[in-house]
């Protein structure tokens, strides 16, 4: 497995090592000892979380605030999805940018996001599903969502028509109003 470095501070993508022939593949999707050499971080992850998407789908950009702050590593198990990090560490000097990457069943990357950053994603094939390890439990109060389509972010989400959304990524502050990472 390698990691490829983005230009935010943190935010990887993981190439794993396939190995394939005329009856199918083989890959290793974690591997701790690994993921702390290429990262420096001990990550614990706590819980996986799984979502099926119809294409056209957006989900984010979300996030969780201490004292439950969580770290992703997230792959597209079935189908393809535009990933996106957002940073919102306040004193980055990448605060307010973004990045993004297809994730996909036939590209097998992963993509890294430490705490601090908000995610989000477009399913970008018919039918998607994403699993994700986070490194702390789910917390209702701790929740964030930031608008998915901020101008001040800019994400060049690729769309045809306006995406599906949930009443909460709809409602979602932009980057001015939301709360942010010190």
């Amino acid at each position: 497995m390698q990691a490829l470095a983005t230009h935010l501070d943190g935010v990887l993508v993981f190439e794993p090592n396939t190995f394939q022939d005329e009856r199918g593949f083989f890959l290793e999707t974690w591997n701790d000892r690994v993921f702390e050499e290429l990262t420096g971080v001990e990550a614990r992850f706590v819980q996986d979380n799984q979502s099926g998407s119809k294409q056209g789908v957006l989900r984010g950009l979300h996030y969780q605030v201490p004292p439950h702050s969580q770290g992703k590593l997230v792959r597209a198990v079935v189908g393809s999805v535009f990933d996106v990090a957002v940073d919102l560490r306040r004193n980055s000097p990448t605060f307010g940018q973004w990045f993004g990457i297809e994730l996909s069943s036939m590209n097998n990357l992963q993509l890294w996001i430490p705490t601090g950053f908000a995610h989000g994603f477009i399913a970008t094939s018919e039918w998607a599903e994403v699993l994700y390890k986070v490194t702390d439990y789910y917390s209702k109060p701790s929740e964030r969502a930031l608008r998915w389509d901020d101008p001040e972010i800019g994400v060049a989400w690729p769309l045809d028509v306006a995406p599906a959304l949930s009443d909460r990524d709809a409602g979602a502050a932009g980057l001015r109003d939301a709360e942010v990472f010190s």
